[in-house]
């Protein structure tokens, strides 16, 4: 960015999405665009050649695929990457596995009509702009092993649920946390990530398959119980309230409007599970950029439960945890390798 301008490589095999992807980069005098690529390979190439600020990358791409290009460009030259592919509607396996080697972030290209990447220019335009400024290093990390241990805890514990809010950067970051958590883990977790609708239930789904715990979507009425990670919808706000007759706490959703963000809104939920636990709820606000999560914590601090933030240099955009501290509303600030641990270690 020496003249001010964010520089950019795109990398898919249509000529069409190349000239609609570079026309809508463009439009902003604070883009340039260096270069396209075909192929992963090719996008390699000119990566080490022109050294761009940032590569928005497509995932189907023929003979040498995104993915080829996402874990040589990160061995050989950790640049942002944006995954931008149409792929997310049907398996989001090869996304998660770009983002595990390092990608930054991924937006789903509309189904159907190429023509309508118009419809999510702004946000193409806003995503790369975050990526140039991200910490390349919080990316390239060593894969976690999956804590298949159980812990003893005691009869009594000091808090009765766990609540995560995370946004850019998050779903390797909540792998890294859930898979450190023991099988046996004495609360519930509940998670509000921002995260495209349809990415949601195969999200949960292959989180359930890597840890013994159990973990699935939350829906209306769905009791809080003990073993379970419980992760928002992509389409609503998730909170939790009791159950007027029974006392038990179950999942609802609210349509209030918050002004950081929506489905799912971090605060929401935070805001609700301070009102449902009090101080007996542990708040952790991951990775991602924006202040979704900095009130919620904050209730939950002045509420007496105990808050965690994820350490700047292990975050790929440091955003929502820097809020929160600011305000002065973090008990501890840990390293995204141990928060897993630690919050085993405050149910102690």
């Amino acid at each position: 960015m020496a003249d001010g301008k964010i520089k950019i490589l795109i990398a898919d095999d249509s000529g069409f999405m190349r000239l609609l992807i570079r026309d809508i980069l463009q439009s902003d005098s604070q883009l340039e665009v260096l270069g396209t690529a075909e192929n992963g390979k090719e996008a390699l190439e000119k990566t080490l050649k022109f050294r761009p600020d940032v590569v928005l990358l497509d995932m189907l791409m023929p003979e040498y695929d995104g993915l080829y290009a996402v874990e040589h460009i990160m061995k050989q030259c950790p640049t942002p990457i944006i995954i931008l592919s149409s792929i997310g509607h049907s398996n989001i396996n090869p996304i998660m596995k770009s983002m595990e080697l390092g990608a930054f972030d991924y937006l789903n290209k509309p189904v159907k009509d190429n023509a309508k990447l118009r419809s999510i220019d702004a946000e193409i335009i806003r995503k790369v702009k975050e990526a140039a400024v991200s910490n390349i290093k919080a990316s390239i990390g060593e894969e976690s092993i999956t804590n298949l241990n159980e812990h003893v805890f005691a009869d009594s514990l000091p808090y009765d649920v766990v609540v995560i809010g995370s946004s850019t950067g998050g779903p390797t970051a909540l792998e890294e946390v859930i898979k450190k958590l023991p099988g046996n883990l004495a609360v519930p977790v509940l998670i509000a990530q921002h995260m495209p609708v349809n990415f949601v239930p195969s999200f949960a789904l292959r989180l359930n398959k890597l840890v013994p715990l159990k973990v699935e979507v939350g829906r209306k009425g769905m009791p809080v119980k003990p073993g379970y990670i419980i992760i928002s919808p992509g389409d609503k706000n998730m909170i939790v309230k009791k159950n007027s007759s029974t006392q038990e706490v179950i999942i609802d959703f609210s349509y209030k409007v918050y002004p950081e963000f929506n489905n799912p809104s971090v605060n929401a939920l935070m805001d609700s599970v301070a009102d449902t636990y009090g101080g007996r709820s542990i708040g952790t606000i991951l990775t991602g950029m924006g202040k979704d999560g900095a009130d919620g914590m904050t209730k939950i601090k002045n509420k007496g439960g105990y808050t965690i933030a994820q350490s700047k240099e292990t975050c790929a955009v440091f955003g929502m945890p820097r809020e929160a501290i600011e305000r002065k509303c973090i008990d501890e600030v840990v390293p995204i390798s141990e928060i897993g641990g630690f919050i085993t270690s405050c149910l102690s």
